[in-house]
């Protein structure tokens, strides 16, 4: 039986249109989740939007800062990703003040971000009240990580409490003919030891004196120059392979016993469980000592570059609100090391240094945002060249105290 050329012309149409209805929505996504435990965390995303009928295209960029030059270049050029990973800072504040972003207040709105979400986290996210970004997870960057078999070598019975048993502790490492501080000698490695012992070994006040008032008199100040000190110190502890080494490379020492220390965000907790190491037998962790120590957010968002095509605006919306999602949010932060971004999930399936951050974030006085929250991407900058200066030089730590004072000038 023959049908007619035009009844068959239709019955294509029909087809073509039903396929075109049933395209699901691609979404390319810039990141910088470039290590294995990283790797691993960005395949939850990236099922869980393709079981809520997307396509996760993945191009992933080592090191963040390569990853949002690629990014920036590309909306620039008018080529742009359907997302792009952002730290929870102002680093995507000149893209939003440019107007190359869309907003994703109908997710926000619809799913009540602000009724779950740290004021520090909306602080960063929310401009002019639109939502810039979707917050992927929160981190802390200054946790202290110990190897137990290192420890074990040295003699080293218990995890320090303080600073001065962590001094104590590296020099029992030393002792011992192992790498007491396992550190990658990048400029933002250095700057997270020195967010860690501004922190912890400064205190609170202090911390907001140098990041959110950049007051000269404290800079200048005996209790500053005291935390100088106490940085310059610990650079002693490191070995001659440090300088350029990744991060992740530096955990790699801790899950080999060949080094006894890190100081670096729970992103590390990634490799340790790539590794099949557990925390509490295998390593140990701090996200500062004492109780009331300070918890420094950090994160990852996913910002939306501006675009007007329905498919990628759609594909926008519903990457914001599956990556926010109650078990995306915890299956992430399970392989990133990270803790969720919402305080309605169950996270009794996490580890102990997860169920630590929990706690941590249910007490509103241990909150502290990372210095980038409080300065802009220049002042960081011109602040990380002074300290890894001061890292890897003899430099009076007079001159280092007015240089930052320069380097946090408005």
């Amino acid at each position: 039986m023959k049908f007619p050329r035009h009844a068959l012309a239709a019955v294509a149409l029909l087809v073509a249109t039903a396929s075109n209805a049933a395209e699901p929505l691609k979404a390319e996504v810039i990141h910088w989740w470039t290590s294995g435990g990283e790797s691993a965390a960005a395949k939850t995303l990236a099922e869980a939007y393709k079981a809520q009928g997307g396509i996760w295209v993945d191009t992933a960029v080592a090191l963040g800062e390569q990853a949002r030059s690629v990014a920036i270049n590309r909306i620039a050029g008018g080529n742009p990703p359907t997302a792009a990973q952002f730290n929870t800072t102002q680093q995507f504040r000149d893209i939003v003040d440019q107007g190359l972003l869309n907003n994703v207040d109908a997710v926000a709105q619809r799913d009540g971000w602000d009724k779950f979400l740290p004021e520090t986290v909306l602080s960063a996210i929310r401009v002019n009240g639109h939502y810039y970004a979707a917050p992927v997870n929160i981190h802390n960057m200054t946790w202290f990580w110990f190897s137990k078999a290192a420890f074990k070598k040295a003699g080293i019975a218990e995890e320090p409490k303080n600073f001065d048993e962590l001094f104590g502790a590296l020099d029992k490492l030393k002792a011992a003919g192992l790498v007491p501080l396992a550190h990658g000698g990048q400029p933002w490695q250095d700057g997270i030891v020195f967010t860690a012992v501004l922190a912890h070994y400064g205190g609170r006040d202090l911390y907001l004196k140098i990041f959110r008032d950049r007051d000269p008199k404290a800079i200048l100040g005996e209790d500053f120059k005291k935390v100088l000190l106490a940085y310059k110190k610990l650079q002693g502890y490191t070995d001659k392979g440090s300088p350029g080494r990744n991060w992740n490379d530096a955990t790699a020492m801790l899950i080999s016993g060949r080094g006894g220390v890190q100081i670096m965000g729970d992103w590390a907790k990634g490799e340790f469980a790539q590794a099949k190491q557990e925390a509490g037998k295998d390593y140990g962790c701090a996200p500062g000592f004492g109780p009331k120590a300070p918890y420094i957010i950090q994160g990852d968002v996913m910002v939306f570059p501006k675009t007007d095509k329905p498919d990628q605006v759609k594909a926008q919306q519903l990457l914001a609100s599956v990556i926010t999602q109650p078990a995306t949010q915890v299956a992430f932060s399970m392989k990133k090391g990270s803790i969720p971004i919402r305080t309605d999930v169950d996270v009794s399936q996490m580890d102990m240094c997860a169920q630590m951050g929990v706690a941590a974030m249910k007490d509103k006085s241990r909150q502290l945002g990372n210095g980038e929250i409080y300065i802009t991407p220049d002042q960081n900058g011109a602040l990380q060249d002074v300290l890894t200066s001061y890292w890897n030089r003899n430099i009076p730590v007079e001159k280092v105290q007015k240089d930052i004072v320069n380097a946090l000038k408005s």
